[in-house]
């Protein structure tokens, strides 16, 4: 009887509903199912259609108006149409609240002030107005606010209570369930804990002092910071607290930094190969001491930087943080390279023609019953009738009181009448001389290096002589100094870029000439050549030369008679000297760069030595029995092979 009654009145408020709204269509079955089409229905009418087809008794506020259009294309049942009609109300601004056996119509933004209920739980439907409080545990509300805020809308409403850390919402259900699930995943209870962690290589306090600069950035949410971090130096250790995440990226980070350094710790013992340990440790010890100079010290700065030196394993002991350690070994790395050598060359031309003419007569005579000569001549170079006179009365005439060339003397020697006598001398002399030298030196990149083949000669500065002593003995003395006589090279080579070189170089040749008239002493000859040069590769250069041309003539006669034609011959006494000089420096430079250059050349030379003392068999000198001329040992195989692969790559 009861299912006939509601069918009735279900049929009653469809009809009610089509006579309302001609524009509509509705079909009803046994289901009570309702397909609804309106379209610019005015919204109070609406009201009282849904009002008599749910049975509900509705307040409209009179600010509620508008026009409503609404499409159902499936059939709705009698719930599912009322919730259509809250939601035509939501679209509209409007809302509906219960209040006993009355529904209110309200515009939204009113509808906080009213009687609703306190959870989204006790809503009737996602669209029913909601005020709820919410629990915060582990977050501070007041920092919620700011981040829900723009999910709330225009018409509904949040705050916070800061002294028992709630949130106070009124929005509709639906959008406060989706609150309540935001708020609780971010209301998550924080596993904070502290974690120690040992150090086995870093620093503890290096460590903090990095990950604080690391983790105390401001974050671009302006989240709270909530880890610390506390080293512990008495255990090498760092303490860690803060959240079960970030202890998890912070325990990562610093088990990559605690990782033991490629060649240690902070202090490294650091062999050399070419450079000079205790002159690289003073030039590193200023570098860094001079970049801290003005500045506060502090961890990883120049104070807390220690550099001295072993010579004699030729080691650099430094003592630094891992940052400036890195910088200290690869300032070491550049500067202990193996510098190339230089082999330098120099080629000494020397040419010399020397013709020498000379041809005097001297006359001498003695008047009758006299010792006295009448008139004797003389002439420089020549040989003197008194000189000779005297010796022969002494008995001292010996073979050095002839001189050179030919000597041919006649005249006559009577107790009676004049005596005359005439000595003639003629010479005539022809000398080439022609010098090489090669003196070689090797020197490495920017160090000076010096030669010296030659004697020391001695030379009298001083004298003293007791002659004229009468009692007492004073001893006689003569003062000596010596020199260096011979050939001296000098040479500061700088290999530039390429494989040019700027060479510094002085170059002495000296030696003893044949003394001069007058000299009292030795005589030497020296030829000095100081300068700069740049020079390829393997590459001749002149450096200077001497080329010099002398012509001296003497012509000495006595006066009218040595003008006589012929006759006049037997009067003078001529002398020519001509001297041509020529002097040439050159210089051969030839860069080595590693052992293999080094080997060729030193092979080269020595097995040209080898061989001159081989071919010492084609002129022999008698050798006692069983013995044998000593010869340079030969070559090892080693020595010739890597010769050989330097020939090959030079081809």
């Amino acid at each position: 009887m009861n299912m006939m009654n509601k069918t009735k009145s279900n049929t009653l408020a469809l009809l009610l509903l089509v006579l309302v709204f001609p524009g509509m269509s509705s079909s009803y079955a046994e289901d009570a199912g309702i397909s609804l089409n309106w379209k610019d229905a005015d919204i109070r009418i609406v009201v009282e259609a849904v009002s008599e087809a749910t049975g509900k008794n509705f307040i409209l506020d009179p600010r509620v108006t508008g026009k409503v259009n609404l499409l159902s294309a499936q059939p709705m049942s009698k719930e599912a149409f009322y919730e259509a009609f809250l939601s035509i109300l939501q679209v509209h601004g409007y809302v509906a609240i219960e209040s006993g056996n009355l529904v209110k119509i309200l515009p939204d933004a009113t509808a906080r002030q009213f009687p609703m209920p306190s959870s989204a739980d006790g809503a009737a439907g996602p669209d029913d107005m909601v005020t709820q409080v919410i629990q915060v545990q582990n977050v501070g509300a007041m920092q919620l606010v700011p981040i829900l805020r723009p999910l709330i809308p225009q018409y509904g409403h949040m705050v916070a209570h800061a002294g028992s850390n709630m949130l106070i919402i009124s929005d509709r259900a639906g959008n406060l369930a989706r609150m309540v699930s935001i708020i609780r995943r971010i209301d998550l209870a924080s596993d904070d804990d502290i974690e120690v962690i040992s150090m086995q290589n870093a620093s503890a306090t290096e460590i903090v002092r990095i990950m604080t600069a690391l983790t105390q950035t401001q974050r671009a949410d302006d989240a709270p910071v909530t880890t610390s971090l506390v080293a512990d130096p008495r255990t090498n250790s760092v303490l860690i607290g803060g959240d079960k995440s970030e202890r998890l990226r912070l325990r990562t980070l610093i088990a990559h930094l605690d990782t033991p350094l490629e060649d240690g710790g902070d202090t490294q013992v650091r062999y050399l190969r070419y450079a000079d340990a205790e002159e690289l440790s003073g030039k590193l010890q200023s570098h860094f001491a001079g970049q801290a100079a003005g500045q506060a010290a502090a961890p990883g700065s120049a104070d807390s930087i220690s550099v001295w030196a072993d010579t004699q394993t030729n080691a650099l002991i430094i003592n630094a943080p891992p940052k400036m350690m890195r910088s200290l070994m690869l300032i070491v790395d550049k500067l202990d390279i193996r510098r190339a050598q230089v082999l330098v060359e120099a080629i000494i031309v020397e040419i010399i023609a020397d013709k020498n003419n000379q041809f005097g007569v001297t006359w001498g005579v003695e008047g009758s019953g006299s010792n006295a000569p009448i008139a004797v001549t003389n002439f420089p170079g020549t040989l003197g009738v008194v000189q000779l006179a005297t010796a022969a009365a002494g008995g001292a005439v010996t073979g050095d009181l002839i001189g050179g060339g030919i000597t041919v003397g006649g005249g006559r020697l009577s107790d009676s009448g004049v005596s005359f006598a005439a000595i003639l001398t003629a010479l005539q002399g022809d000398a080439n001389t022609n010098i090489i030298s090669t003196p070689s030196i090797v020197t490495t990149d920017n160090e000076e290096a010096t030669l010296n083949v030659g004697q020391e000669v001695p030379f009298v500065t001083g004298s003293f002589s007791n002659s004229g002593s009468v009692g007492g003995a004073v001893n006689p003395f003569q003062t000596i100094n010596r020199e260096q006589v011979g050939v001296k090279l000098s040479i500061t080579p700088k290999i530039n870029d390429g494989n040019a070189m700027e060479l510094k170089i002085s170059q002495e040749i000296s030696n003893i000439a044949q003394s001069a008239a007058g000299a009292v002493d030795l005589i030497t000859n020296q030829r000095t050549v100081e300068t700069t040069v740049i020079v390829d590769d393997g590459e001749i250069l002149v450096l200077g030369g001497l080329i010099e041309d002398t012509m001296r003539e003497s012509d000495q006669s006595v006066t009218f008679l040595g003008k006589i034609p012929v006759l006049g011959a037997l009067f003078r006494s001529r002398t020519t000297e001509k001297k041509k000089t020529n002097l040439m420096i050159f210089i051969r430079a030839k860069i080595m760069r590693d052992t293999a250059e080094t080997s060729f050349e030193t092979n080269a030379k020595y097995n040209m030595i080898r061989d001159i003392q081989e071919s010492n068999d084609a002129n022999p000198v008698q050798l006692m029995p069983n013995e044998s001329r000593p010869i340079m040992p030969p070559l090892s195989e080693e020595q010739l092979n890597r010769t050989e692969s330097q020939s090959d790559g030079s081809e």
